[in-house]
């Protein structure tokens, strides 16, 4: 199959107009001018017609469980109290409403373009009856141990149950010790050690909150004394050590980890990092429009882009954003951070999500895997990443896997 389309965004390489795209099966095998694509490879021609080819969105942190939350909950006077009142929503609702808060999130996914997304399921219970999505998804399993520390071989015992009850499909599975504030030292250390042994990705919630950084760097405020009245043991609490130490102090960091928000890093957070040797850096992934609603302080973007650390791009929840657009989230980025470069926007929400999930995707190569959308060409718009951020119109045409998804 050849793809043609006034213009091609290869992500990896500079913007081609009048492009096409050679898809066999599911896979790019080659990309170029139409003229020149069209006299090497025979095949039938889909024309796209005036419109951008690009690589699918790379949703790298989502929380689809919570679809139903939009606007449920205002933005609260501190992060501590947004815990109290998602909490208390999560009281109020059963296994069928987190069941069509999936369907309906995958929907509206795909309505803006995302064709991977890394989700956390906070009730893996009702993943059995859950439609198979066409998207590729990664289902994380949230691991929580507030009041009691589980026994390492319960905790294993549980993961491997997990996984072996869950039906085949595009994507894959990982684990996420939720955040240092909700699960212990000794779960990041087994989770570590499960991950290493299965090959599986980790995501965990950390530094988020100014509230977190001063409960383990300080052992005091509103989240330290919620956390308290929980019944967590608070002793980890009294080594002076920020967020992102903790973690470290308690796994092995590695490539396959995604560190979602770290919002609030010091200096020595970010030697911690640069000491890492590259290639065995975590990702991290930052959430704009999540970020934007908690008042969180600036994102340290250009120091981090500056370790060549891994950034990308994620919705968090619809409990604390309006969309699952992951052109909403460029757009919140690149105008408040009118210094990027529109294509590094862009491949944020691309090939660094599918780099975070090894996954050979977020880009047009061979070799890559024939996950695209096709989005209207703004001709008025002399950058072409520039107007892929812009665009605010539904994405009419997807492929994943080599397939054309309908609408």
């Amino acid at each position: 199959m050849i793809l043609r389309a006034r213009m091609v965004v290869p992500v990896t390489g500079a913007p081609i107009a009048d492009g096409a795209v050679v898809v066999t099966g599911n896979t790019i095998t080659a990309v170029g001018p139409f003229a020149e694509i069209r006299a090497a490879h025979s095949g039938d021609v889909t024309d796209l017609g005036e419109r951008v080819l690009m690589p699918g969105l790379v949703n790298a942190h989502c929380h689809l469980d919570y679809t139903m939350m939009r606007r449920a909950i205002q933005p609260q006077r501190s992060f501590t109290e947004w815990i109290g009142r998602i909490n208390a929503l999560k009281r109020s609702l059963g296994s069928d409403d987190y069941r069509a808060a999936i369907g309906r999130g995958f929907s509206e996914l795909q309505r803006w373009g995302t064709t991977t997304v890394a989700n956390i399921e906070s009730f893996p219970e009702v993943l059995n009856d859950v439609p198979a999505s066409p998207l590729r998804t990664w289902w994380f399993l949230e691991m929580i141990d507030v009041r009691h520390q589980i026994p390492s071989e319960e905790v294993s015992n549980g993961m491997l149950a997990f996984f072996e009850s869950c039906k085949a499909q595009r994507g894959g599975f990982g684990l996420s010790p939720h955040a240092p504030y909700t699960a212990s030292g000794p779960l990041y250390e087994v989770v570590s050690e499960t991950a290493a042994k299965l090959g599986m990705p980790v995501m965990t919630h950390v530094a988020e909150s100014r509230e977190e950084w001063e409960m383990f760097r300080h052992a005091r405020g509103e989240l330290y004394e919620f956390m308290l009245r929980l019944g967590r043991w608070m002793q980890d609490c009294h080594h002076a050590r920020t967020p992102l130490k903790h973690i470290f102090h308690h796994s092995a960091l590695g490539a396959n980890w995604i560190l979602a928000h770290m919002n609030e890093l010091d200096d020595e957070d970010l030697t911690l990092l640069a000491s890492i040797p590259r290639h065995e850096r975590p990702s991290i992934v930052h959430c704009p429009g999540s970020h934007r609603y908690f008042r969180h302080a600036p994102f340290r973007l250009a120091k981090l882009l500056g370790l060549r650390m891994n950034i990308c791009i994620g919705t968090d929840s619809l409990a604390s954003t309006h969309s699952l657009s992951m052109f909403d989230e460029m757009r919140i980025l690149a105008d408040g951070e009118q210094w990027l470069n529109p294509a590094d926007v862009v491949a944020m929400a691309t090939l660094n999500g599918a780099r975070a999930l090894n996954l050979n995707a977020g880009k047009i190569e061979p070799g890559a895997l024939a996950d695209l959308i096709a989005i209207p060409h703004d001709a008025t718009m002399r950058d072409v990443h520039a107007s892929v951020i812009a665009n605010r119109q539904p994405v009419a045409w997807m492929m994943i896997d080599g397939q054309i998804l309908a609408h």
